[in-house]
């Protein structure tokens, strides 16, 4: 029996409380069985890069599973790049930020939580954090599966599409940023998840 660890890694400024982070752990539930069992992992990431992959890593270590597959939502896809590269395993890409320090240069500061008031510090360090996580070239596209919205209102989807070369790719003629009509494309998700690589 195999056990498999997913990793959900969410956006800048969101949470585990995200409508695709909540709907992907419903989809993981329904598909985990005691012959293979699938371990939900969704973090709430912190501000720093460096930090939060520290902590997931920790995670990945401390899991015992055999196989990992990640799904990141937009800096989460960023993360995911680097976790797939260094693990050597499956990753969806959700509008991911392929180029996370360039598009959250102009956002160091204080702000807050999408989804509530916490305070978020942004810091102009992590910047420098995120260039040392960057992917600059992906190694196996066949361990990939990208769905990018040409309706994204803060990333560019073609970008998103050269950087994943050979990889499976669902391109969404509008939709946005956040994917609103995710729970049409989740079944496409978890076949990948649930395929054996």
């Amino acid at each position: 029996m195999s056990k498999t660890l997913l990793v959900y890694l969410h956006g800048f400024r969101s949470s585990p409380r995200s409508s695709k982070a909540v709907m992907t752990g419903e989809g993981i539930n329904a598909i985990s069985t005691l012959d293979n069992p699938i371990q939900w992992y969704c973090p709430q990431l912190l501000a720093s890069p460096k930090e939060s992959m520290a902590m997931v890593e920790k995670q990945i270590q401390e899991s015992g599973a055999d196989q990992m597959v990640v799904v990141g939502s937009s800096l989460g896809g960023f993360y995911a790049n680097y976790l797939a590269e260094k693990y050597n395993c499956k990753a969806v890409l959700l509008n991911p930020a392929v180029r996370a320090a360039r598009e959250l240069a102009p956002h160091v500061g204080m702000m807050t939580a999408y989804d509530s008031d916490e305070p978020f510090d942004f810091r102009s360090e992590y910047i420098d954090e995120l260039k040392a996580l960057q992917v600059e070239k992906i190694t196996n596209p066949s361990r990939y599966f990208l769905i990018a919205a040409k309706g994204d209102e803060l990333l560019d989807w073609q970008e998103m599409v050269h950087f994943y070369p050979g990889a499976k790719h669902l391109v969404l003629d509008g939709s946005d940023h956040g994917i609103a009509d995710y729970a049409d494309h989740l079944p496409r998700v978890l076949e990948f998840i649930s395929t054996q690589p």
